[in-house]
C-alpha cells in the first residue's frame, strides 16, 4: 500500500552526492519525503515558463555579438577549443572535441538533419563581380558547411533547448514509436558482447509488489548494499542484514551482526555469496560511531556468514585495520582504505595478505572486483598525493602492471577492471568527482585513451565516500564507455530530457550511437545484460518511471517495465534520492532502496512513514 507523507526537513546528503529534483507537474509543490526537493519555482518545476527578457538556456535567442556556447563560432585565432570543430594542432592526434571520420553510412550525434541553405548572393556583390551562383554551386557550396559542423570525435553536447526534438520518438521508449518493440528490435544483430538475457513479458505494465519499513534506529545510519538473487531481496539492517522473498516481500532470513554494515561488495559469487564489511561493537550514544574492522563472506542464499577476520597492519600496530570498501574477484575477497589494502580467501578466510606501508608511503587505498582485481595505490603525504592503477595477481597482490595517473590526481575510481576503465578528477576542475576517463591496457599500464567527461555535461557520478568502486549511471561494454549526458530543455510541458551516448574505449572517440531518453524523462544507464544496456527513466511529473533495454548492436530501445503513472506511486518512486538511492533490475523485477537512513524524529507518524525500499513487479 502507498502511504503518502508529510513534508519534512530533508536528511544530511553523503558527500558529492547530490541529485536533481524529480519533475512536477505545473503549479504543484512537491511532495516530501526522503531526498524530496524543496520549493520549486514559480509554475512548479518543469513547468513552461515566458522566456527571460535577456534571454537564457534553453530559449531560442538571438546569438549575443562575439558568439557563446551553443552557437557556431570561429575559435580564437591559433587555439582549438571544447566545441570547436576544426583541424587538431600539427602534429598532435586528434583529440576530444575534433571531428572525426564516421563509421560509413552512420551520422553522428548533432549531425545537421539537412545541409544549410547560403543566403542568395547580393547583385554586384564581391568575388563574383555580380553575377549569381549557379545552381551547382550552391549545393556544393552547402554541403562543405554540412561537412564543417560534423563533430564524431567528440560528440559536442550542445545545450541548445531544440536538441534531439526531431528524434524524440527514434530510439526512444518514452516517445511515441516504443523503441524496438516486445522482439527486441534487435533486426538479427546482436552487440559484441553477446545478447542479453532481460526480455519483455507480455505484460510491461508494472505495480508496486511491496515496500520495506525502516529499521528502528537510534541515529544517522548507514545500510549500503543490496542484492538479488532468485529467491531473496537481501538488504542491511540495524547491527544485521535481512533476506526477504524476492516476489512477497516477507523476511526469509535475518543474521545478526556484532555491529553496523559499513560496506558490501558490488560483485556476486555463482552461488550467490558475497562479502560485506562491519563494525566490531553495536554503536552507543553519545558518538554512535565504531571503526569498520570485520570482513566477512555471506551466503545470500541461506543467510549464513560463513566466516569473518580482521588484521592488524603496517600502520594500525596491535589495533585492528579500519576499512572502507571490499570488493570480489574470483576466489579473492579484497578490502582496502586509508590504512592499506588486504585479502582473504573467499572459502576459506584465510589471510592473503596484509595492509603494508612502503618507505614512499604508499599503500592500496582500494579495489576493484569482477573479472579482474585491480588496486587504486596512493602515495606520498597528505596533500601532495600521488596516485597509480595496478591490476594485481589475485593470490599473491603482485602488481601485472602500472598506469601512473596525472600529476594532482591523488585518488582515482575503477568503472571496470575488464577492460580497465578508471575515472578520475584531474586538477580538481570536474563536477561530481569526474572530470575525465581512462581507458588502460592492463596488461602493459599504457593508456590507450583519455575521454574528457565535465560533469556539468554527463550524468555519471563518482562519489568519494563510495570507494575505488563508487561509480553510478555509468557503463563499459562492447569495448565501449556508455554515458548519460546532462539534462537540457525537452520542449512543451514536460520539462527536460538526456541522451545515452557512446566512446570507443580504444580510440576515446565518441561513436554515432545515441538512445534519447523522450521528452520529460532522463536516462540512467544500471548495468551491461551481455551486451545491451539495462537503463532507469526517471519519470516526468505525470507518468511513472521506465526500465528498457537499448540493444547495444542497433541502439533500439524495448520497453521492459512501464510503472504506474497513478500520482502516489509516482511519489514514492521518486522520494528516493536519484544519486543517494540503489537501483536494481532482474527478472521482471525492480528493486530501489536507501543506502543511508536519517535520525528518526519524535514528530514521524504513520502519515510521514518513510521506506527501506520500494519493489515493482510487472503486472499478472
Amino acid at each position: 500500500m502507498i502511504v503518502a507523507r508529510a513534508p519534512e526537513t530533508p536528511s544530511p546528503p553523503r558527500p558529492l552526492r547530490p541529485g536533481p529534483p524529480p519533475n512536477q507537474p505545473p503549479n504543484q509543490p512537491p511532495q516530501g519525503g526522503f531526498g524530496a526537493p524543496q520549493e520549486p519555482p514559480a509554475g512548479g518545476f518543469g513547468a513552461p515558463t515566458p522566456p527571460p527578457q535577456d534571454g537564457s538556456y534553453g530559449y531560442p535567442q538571438t546569438p549575443p555579438q562575439g558568439g557563446s556556447y551553443g552557437y557556431p563560432q570561429t575559435p580564437p585565432p591559433g587555439q582549438q577549443q571544447y566545441g570547436y570543430p576544426g583541424t587538431p594542432p600539427q602534429g598532435q592526434p586528434q583529440q576530444y572535441g575534433y571531428p572525426q571520420q564516421g563509421a560509413p553510412g552512420q551520422q553522428p550525434y548533432n549531425y545537421p538533419t539537412q545541409p544549410m541553405q547560403p543566403s542568395a548572393p547580393q547583385p554586384g556583390g564581391g568575388g563574383g563581380g555580380g553575377r549569381r551562383i549557379s545552381t551547382q554551386m550552391q549545393i556544393i557550396i552547402a554541403a562543405c558547411v554540412a561537412i564543417v559542423l560534423i563533430v564524431v570525435g567528440g560528440i559536442v553536447y550542445a545545450s541548445s533547448g531544440d536538441d534531439g526534438k526531431k528524434d524524440e520518438a527514434k530510439n526512444s521508449a518514452g516517445g511515441a514509436s516504443g523503441g524496438g518493440g516486445k522482439d527486441g528490435g534487435d533486426g538479427g544483430k546482436t552487440a559484441p558482447d553477446g545478447p542479453g538475457t532481460e526480455k519483455p513479458g507480455a505484460n510491461t505494465a508494472s505495480k508496486v509488489a511491496y515496500q520495506l519499513p525502516e529499521p528502528a534506529r537510534e541515529d544517522l545510519t548507514a545500510v549500503p548494499g543490496s542484492w538479488v538473487t532468485d529467491k531473496a531481496f537481501v538488504k542491511p539492517g540495524v547491527n544485521s542484514v535481512v533476506g526477504y522473498d524476492v516476489a512477497k516481500g516477507n523476511a526469509l532470513w535475518t543474521t545478526p551482526l556484532a555491529g553496523q554494515v559499513c560496506a558490501g561488495s558490488r560483485h556476486v559469487t555463482e552461488d550467490n555469496k558475497t562479502a560485506i564489511l562491519f563494525e566490531a561493537k553495536k554503536r552507543t550514544a553519545p558518538k554512535f560511531y565504531e571503526k569498520c574492522t570485520e570482513v566477512g563472506v555471506l551466503d545470500l542464499t541461506t543467510g549464513k556468514l560463513l566466516w569473518s577476520k580482521s588484521v592488524t597492519g603496517d600502520t594500525s600496530g596491535d589495533e585492528k585495520t579500519q576499512f572502507e570498501q571490499v570488493t570480489i574477484s574470483g576466489g579473492t575477497v579484497a578490502a582496502g582504505g586509508l590504512y592499506g589494502g588486504a585479502a582473504f580467501d573467499l572459502a576459506t578466510g584465510a589471510v592473503r595478505w596484509k595492509p603494508t606501508v612502503d618507505a614512499q608511503n604508499c599503500r592500496d587505498i582500494g579495489y576493484a572486483g569482477g573479472k579482474a582485481l585491480v588496486a587504486v595505490r596512493s602515495c606520498g603525504e597528505y596533500g601532495s598525493r600521488t596516485a597509480m592503477v595496478q591490476p594485481v595477481n589475485a593470490d599473491n597482490g603482485t602488481p601485472l602492471s602500472t598506469y601512473k595517473m596525472p600529476a594532482g590526481v591523488e585518488d582515482a575510481r575503477v568503472v571496470s577492471t575488464d577492460p580497465l576503465v578508471v575515472a578520475a578528477d584531474v586538477g580538481d576542475t570536474g563536477t561530481f568527482g569526474i572530470s575525465d576517463f581512462f581507458s588502460i591496457d592492463a596488461s602493459t599500464g599504457k593508456l590507450l585513451a583519455r575521454i574528457a567527461a565535465p560533469g556539468d555535461k554527463y550524468l555519471a557520478r563518482c562519489s568519494a565516500s563510495d570507494g575505488v568502486e563508487g561509480c553510478q549511471f555509468v557503463v563499459v561494454g562492447n569495448n565501449k564507455l556508455y554515458l548519460p549526458t546532462a539534462e537540457h530543455d525537452a520542449g512543451g510541458e514536460l520539462g527536460r530530457t538526456n541522451e545515452i551516448i557512446a566512446f570507443d574505449l580504444a580510440t576515446g572517440k565518441g561513436t554515432p550511437e545515441r538512445a534519447d531518453a523522450g521528452a520529460g524523462y532522463h536516462s540512467l544507464p544500471l548495468r551491461m545484460d551481455g551486451g545491451n544496456l539495462i537503463v532507469y527513466k526517471w519519470p516526468p511529473y505525470n507518468k511513472g518511471g521506465q526500465i528498457v533495454s537499448i540493444n547495444g548492436a542497433t541502439f533500439e530501445q524495448t520497453v521492459l517495465m512501464d510503472n504506474p503513472a497513478d500520482r502516489s506511486v509516482r511519489d514514492a518512486e521518486t522520494s528516493f534520492t536519484e544519486n543517494g538511492s540503489e537501483y536494481r533490475y532482474q527478472g521482471g523485477r525492480f528493486f530501489i532502496s536507501q543506502d543511508l537512513m536519517s535520525k528518526p524524529r519524535a514528530s514521524e507518524s504513520t502519515f510521514g512513514k518513510k521506506y527501506l525500499a520500494i519493489v515493482f513487479t510487472v503486472a499478472d
